[in-house]
């Protein structure tokens, strides 16, 4: 397609959906990694400075896309939670299911997994101190609309350890994310070596495991100190 020169702001806001279109049809194809910014103007019919008029570097929409696909996901979980946790379990019970809703549905979402394990070791090194600032700003507001979320199906946790759990929860996605995507030649090496298949992760079933363990010590932390707050209030 050929674009012209935007002139209003509505032409502007379109130029811009435009590019992240396109980059999220291109992550449907290839991993982060391989996203250019040379390819990504080619396919939205732009010269690579017009591009850079928009975003200031290729990390820059990836940012943007990564905080749309996030909060997209945020609003499907929030969605799917009431049915997947069950209100009149226990809280240990409550976090099972939490953890495993959690982990299925962020298996169905690859993209966002590759942005998610891509976000601090490439996506935040090319990019200006003020654009970076608003993404944190912006990722403060999208975590913590996600601990309410769960702190709506598991009031136990209190509002501070329902935040610690949606970061956290971000950090292990991201780390289990690269650690189950073996290249070619890892699994080549997989399947001459059985010995080594303990090292091989399944992302949903690790990532469950691990968010459960993280709940279940987080809220038992919580009881030992409402337990202390009674015991010295007696």
């Amino acid at each position: 397609m050929g674009f012209q020169r935007a002139r209003s702001e509505e032409q502007r806001a379109e130029r811009r959906r435009a590019i992240l279109d396109t980059a999220a049809a291109m992550l449907a194809e290839m991993p982060v990694a391989e996203v250019s910014l040379n390819e990504l103007s080619r396919r939205v019919g732009l010269a690579k400075s017009n591009v850079l008029r928009y975003f200031e570097s290729r990390e820059a929409v990836l940012l943007e896309l990564l905080d749309a696909q996030w909060r997209s996901w945020t609003d499907e979980l929030t969605g799917a939670l009431p049915a997947a946790v069950d209100k009149d379990a226990d809280p240990y019970d409550r976090g099972a299911q939490l953890a495993t809703a959690i982990a299925e549905s962020l298996a169905a979402h690859p993209v966002l997994c590759d942005l998610i394990a891509a976000q601090a070791a490439v996506l935040e090194r090319n990019i200006s101190t003020e654009a970076v600032a608003a993404f944190k700003r912006t990722a403060i507001d999208d975590i913590s609309v996600l601990a309410e979320t769960f702190l709506a199906h598991i009031p136990e946790l209190g509002v501070e350890d329902a935040f610690k759990f949606a970061g956290g929860m971000l950090i292990v996605t991201g780390s289990l994310w690269v650690h189950s995507q073996p290249s070619d030649a890892l699994l080549a090496a997989y399947e001459a070596n059985p010995d080594l298949a303990a090292l091989r992760l399944d992302f949903t079933g690790t990532l469950q495991e691990v968010l459960e363990v993280f709940l279940t010590g987080l809220l038992a932390r919580a009881s030992r100190r409402a337990s202390g707050r009674a015991g010295s209030e007696s």
